[in-house]
């Protein structure tokens, strides 16, 4: 089954007991069979979930690792029949020191291990208490965990499905240059970020913004995912966090503070992300290559969920909250007055001719040349708003366009074209019963000569009615309506 682009991720909260290794790797494997059943290729666990992150001085005694090492072993071949990759957090030793890790495994492999290369040790962090970075970790290093020997380091970067992903763990996302972004240099198009992070006021916020523009930066899908209920609350609080975001926008989020286990999946479209680091020649230009550790892995035909997890906006340029929609309609209105403004400031022109049918784009137009001439202190009367009735003309159009250029104040010239019209098509021998393409365009194309003539003869310029979406399915008459000396409506779709 052809995926069409598409890689379905998901981040996990699972329910956890501190120290308790045993019930977190029970958890840990239901969660990644309902995931499979979902068609998951990928899912991430949140920061230490083998063991719990809030551990404290537990996590220096060798019984709580041996521990940890053994439920990894058990989560590993529990899932070694599923077709899925999975990365979970644990502490992991490599020689005498303890690090905090995301650990790769698909069907019964471990792929690598990731260290956290930024340990906090500020505010209510003090992981260095336990934790050393992974930043000096030399290459082709090998590890040994679960009972197997496997590359460790944190410039590792992994392939599932043709797709390249990175990994980078909780506080390596708030530094001033994240892991992440050097691993999407590096060629990996998902990210995840495996995490523990506590609630505190307004931290939420700024959190999900975090993670969005982090996608953003690195034209990339970030799944972030964080610890949840069942961690001690003896001085924090943590609400399981989970969010799939991509290229800038959250696709999915978990529910804050949720009494139940949470499974965030969304499909991210990795084509996209391939088009928009071709395009985006700032990127390309910071590509590197690097040796990266790369796995083969395809999911079976028949266990990838039919339906996309994923929404498709029919409207995507519409916002659908009313405030923001009156907000970024103004933001586009203030747009296209301005561009128009300093046209007209920087051509010399005080005139403007702009044809007015009574509908929605000549309204939109004839509005934003009010604003300009209005910016520039420029009298209304400059405007000169030109209806031209044809056969198609209606009663209704015809009067709201009288009716708005009258209200707004503006010179009014009506210019019939029927008669033009006729005497071209007897012109060219066109039957008038004839409602050919050379019919309807013959009307474009008197007015948009009318409108041109007139401006000559004002010393102004056409402002185009056009809007994106007529211009971009070709609706409109090619030398018509088509031209104008200045669009205002050319990137504004219906």
């Amino acid at each position: 089954m052809d995926n069409f682009g598409f890689l379905k991720v998901a981040a996990a909260v699972p329910q956890v007991r501190v120290a308790d290794c045993q019930y977190n790797s029970a958890r840990i494997v239901a969660l990644a069979e309902e995931a499979a059943r979902r068609g998951v290729e990928i899912i991430a666990f949140p920061e230490l979930a083998v063991t719990g992150y809030t551990c404290g001085d537990l996590l220096l005694q060798a019984a709580l690792l041996d521990a940890a090492d053994a439920a990894l072993e058990e989560i590993v071949r529990a899932t070694r029949k599923l077709p899925l990759t999975l990365l979970v957090g644990a502490p992991l030793r490599h020689g005498s020191t303890l690090y905090n890790c995301a650990v790769v495994f698909t069907q019964g492999r471990v792929l690598g291990v990731v260290p956290k290369t930024h340990i906090p040790d500020y505010a209510e962090f003090y992981e260095n208490r336990w934790f050393a970075s992974g930043a000096g970790i030399a290459e082709e290093e090998r590890i040994a965990v679960a009972g197997q020997q496997t590359d460790f380091g944190t410039g590792l970067t992994f392939e599932v499905n043709g797709t390249e992903f990175g990994v980078e763990i909780c506080e390596d996302l708030w530094t001033a240059i994240p892991p992440s972004s050097q691993l999407a240099l590096n060629g990996a198009k998902v990210l995840f970020n495996l995490s523990a992070s506590p609630e505190g006021v307004g931290k939420h916020a700024y959190l999900r913004q975090l993670v969005a523009q982090q996608s953003a930066r690195t034209l990339s899908a970030y799944v972030y995912c964080s610890a949840g209920q069942g961690e001690s609350s003896s001085d924090l609080v943590f609400a399981g966090n989970g969010f799939i975001a991509e290229n800038g926008v959250v696709l999915r989020e978990a529910e804050r503070f949720a009494a139940e286990e949470q499974l965030v999946v969304a499909d991210v479209d990795i084509e996209r992300l391939e088009f928009e680091r071709r395009r985006n020649t700032s990127f390309r230009n910071n590509e590197t290559t690097s040796e990266n550790t790369v796995i083969e892995m395809e999911i079976p035909e028949g266990l990838r969920a039919a339906a996309l997890d994923r929404d498709i906006d029919p409207l995507p340029f519409v916002p659908k909250d009313e405030g923001h929609r009156s907000e970024r309609c103004e933001e586009i209105f203030r747009i296209q007055a301005h561009g128009l403004a300093q046209r007209l400031r920087h051509t010399g022109c005080k005139r403007a001719v702009v044809g007015i049918s009574g509908g929605l784009d000549s309204t939109l137009a004839l509005l934003v040349t009010v604003r300009a001439f209005d910016f520039l202190k420029l009298e209304r009367a400059g405007i000169v708003g030109i209806t031209m009735p044809g056969f198609g003309t209606t009663d209704r159009t015809y009067r709201n366009a009288l009716e708005l250029m009258g209200r707004l104040g503006i010179t009014v010239r009506e210019i019939p074209i029927r008669e033009a019209c006729i005497q071209h098509m007897k012109d060219i021998g066109l039957d008038p019963d004839d409602r050919s393409a050379a019919y309807e365009n013959a009307q474009a194309r008197e007015r948009t000569q009318i409108l041109m003539d007139v401006a000559n003869m004002e010393g102004g310029l056409v402002v185009g009615t056009g809007d994106l979406s007529e211009l971009a399915l070709g609706w409109a008459t090619y030398n018509g309506d088509q031209m104008s000396m200045y669009g205002v409506n050319a990137s504004v779709p219906k």
